[in-house]
């Protein structure tokens, strides 16, 4: 039920309300509010609670409800594909970030989004030290200046997610390497730039991005890479640095071959599960007109591999 229609009743005459049994439900206790909100998902507690009265909005904004900012959840239900970006849009989910960060008091650990902007991730590094999940892939405003500044202050990061944030380099991966010890989990997916139908970007130099998770990530158990254009060299410098590596993801990487994989991940005596660049994509995945044209160019680029490493 939307608690904003909730019709308003008045106490029966002749029953137990008249001995004070009927409550107004606006006075209930702050500690039973939160109780109740607590078991709301984050658009639910938006879209309706805090529209009520100000005293659900005060215990709306009770710090014990926001230690998670979500809105991954909705992102993955929306038709918009994942590029789609505005400033307008940008401007609400940063909005609604920097809220949340202020009625956490500090204790937000998880933030799972899209589309938000340095501006707001400047304001998570300022004051939430105890950050632990940091999702924010598809964030074309993220730049390493933010990611430089999250690296000094959230130092409890366990997993990061920074997928098709173009203007995060690997100065970032430096950063967060040097300065978060326990992180376990990196997500660095780019565009299926394989695709000629898409007008994606991907890092100059991927294997300066290889380099920096090798050598300063070696805790990491999750990995993934997908659509990157590193080498063998940054594949090798990945599994000599990475060595409790579980789950490896290197969907769509055209410039490895199967010979540079079974080479650079023998040494990874943990790893249960390897995604195979797989290049033999289904036709459903790309529009038709598109997919022989495709198929030429990464059979191709395989063919070119495979035969200079024989």
């Amino acid at each position: 039920m939307d608690v904003r229609h909730v019709p308003e009743q008045s106490p029966p005459t002749g029953s137990s309300a008249d001995s004070g049994s009927y409550r107004d439900w606006a006075e209930l206790t702050h500690d039973c509010l939160t109780n109740v909100l607590s078991r709301l998902t984050m658009e639910q507690l938006w879209t309706g609670p805090m529209l009520v009265c100000k005293p659900w909005l005060r215990a709306c904004k009770d710090p014990c409800l926001h230690s998670t900012f979500d809105l991954e959840t909705r992102f993955e239900s929306s038709p918009m594909p994942i590029r789609w970006w505005s400033p307008e849009f940008q401007r609400r989910v940063d909005a609604m970030l920097r809220s949340v960060v202020g009625w956490s008091g500090g204790g937000l650990t998880v933030i799972r989004t899209r589309h938000c902007s340095d501006r707001a991730l400047n304001l998570v590094a300022e004051r939430c030290p105890s950050l632990q999940v940091l999702s924010i892939k598809s964030c074309p405003k993220v730049t390493d200046e933010s990611m430089a500044r999250i690296a000094s202050h959230c130092t409890n990061l366990r997993e990061l997610d920074i997928s098709y944030c173009d203007e995060v380099s690997h100065e970032s991966l430096v950063l967060i390497g040097r300065n978060c010890p326990n992180l376990k989990v990196l997500k660095r997916n780019m565009m299926e730039w394989l695709d000629p139908s898409e007008d994606v970007t991907c890092p100059e130099d991927c294997d300066s991005e290889a380099a920096a998770i090798g050598k300063f990530m070696p805790r990491l158990e999750h990995l993934e890479i997908r659509f990157s254009m590193l080498t063998a060299k940054g594949l090798t410098s990945i599994c000599d640095g990475c060595l409790d590596l579980m789950h490896l993801d290197l969907l769509g990487c055209a410039y490895l071959t199967r010979r540079d994989i079974v080479d650079a991940t023998s040494k990874l005596k943990n790893l249960k599960d390897k995604v195979q660049p797989n290049f033999y994509i289904p036709r459903s995945v790309f529009r038709a007109e598109m997919y022989e044209r495709l198929e030429t160019d990464v059979l191709r680029i395989w063919s070119g591999k495979a035969g200079s490493s024989c």
